[in-house]
């Protein structure tokens, strides 16, 4: 189980045409997944949303909340595969939240 992250340009489809791809994060999917999965689904973030078997998109609303979250994750992480994969995501976050009419999918598996 692992999740790979990508941002786009505007809302993705699945299939070849990845024209809207601006950048991915494959390395740390085991460990972000592990991060994530302490998370309450019904809690009151976004992040516990992530499916990890699934897919899961963030606009730029939603990575805005999230990014507050991810440094509240990383202040109390002390795994290091688990601090870097959240540091990852942190940057992605940022990324999505300045870009309008982007998304971050979240790509379980």
């Amino acid at each position: 189980m692992g999740i790979e992250l990508e941002l786009h340009s505007g809302r993705p489809r699945k299939g070849p045409s990845r024209t809207t791809l601006l950048r991915g994060s494959y390395a740390h999917g085991d460990a972000l997944a592990r991060a994530l999965s302490a998370l309450d689904r019904h809690g009151p973030g976004k992040l516990g949303w992530v499916d990890p078997y699934g897919d899961t998109m963030f606009n730029e609303q939603e990575a805005e909340v999230a990014r507050q979250e991810v440094a509240v994750l990383v202040r109390n992480c002390s795994d290091e595969g688990q601090r870097a994969a959240l540091l990852d995501l942190g940057v992605l976050l940022e990324a999505c939240a300045a870009t309008p009419g982007s998304y971050l999918w979240f790509m379980g598996g």
